[in-house]
């Protein structure tokens, strides 16, 4: 039973200016769905085939015999989440107990945004900066390559992919540029209060 790629929550021109449809084209259509094909030639076949793509990536982290499949797997839901992370006219400040609580763990909303921002610039090379719940402390860690907290033990509540194919039509080699695009007018606040509350629960 082939993993299916999951379609844009939104239309690939719906994050202009920010994110080009040209970008989005290449990224999702290009870069995102060619980890869910190599995914999908790895395990076809054989058990993982039938396991959820949670149960995959936790089955072979760490596991340098499966380095394809779990690269290939982790890109393929680190996208995803990264997909649902944006939102057009997202961005702003959160409410709520998402809001109360990056307030209470990060001392206020700029020092998080300020977090948040330096994580995504040094990142050395290609990864991912995310907000994420460590027990019951909301925490921002970087992520290398395909690697996602979830092997950590970590509870993702919002991404940004700072791999070059993510900003580098729209921005060349101007990161830091990109990533506040993102957490100024994209983050999906929505989407990470969701995901706050179900890892509470």
């Amino acid at each position: 039973m082939a993993y299916q790629q999951p379609a844009l929550p939104w239309a690939e021109n719906a994050l202009e200016p920010h994110i080009s449809a040209k970008t989005l084209g290449f990224h999702y259509g290009k870069h995102h769905a060619a980890y869910v094909t190599n995914f999908n030639n790895l395990v076809g076949g054989t058990p993982m085939d039938l396991m959820s793509l949670e149960e995959v990536i936790a089955q072979t982290a760490g596991d340098s015999s499966k380095a394809g499949i779990f690269n290939n797997g982790a890109q393929a839901w680190n996208h995803s989440f990264y997909w649902n992370s944006l939102a057009p006219a997202g961005g702003g400040v959160p409410t709520g107990e998402l809001g109360e609580a990056i307030t209470r763990d990060f001392g206020s909303f700029d020092k998080f945004r300020d977090e948040l921002k330096n994580a995504a610039a040094t990142q050395f090379g290609s990864g991912w900066a995310w907000l994420v719940l460590d027990g019951e402390t909301l925490k921002v860690v970087k992520t290398g390559n395909a690697e996602t907290p979830m092997t950590s033990g970590l509870k993702p509540i919002l991404t940004i992919d700072v791999w070059e194919h993510a900003y580098y039509l729209d921005y060349q080699n101007r990161r830091p540029d990109y990533t506040a695009a993102v957490i100024e007018n994209l983050l999906n606040w929505e989407f990470a209060a969701a995901n706050y509350a179900s890892a509470r629960s």
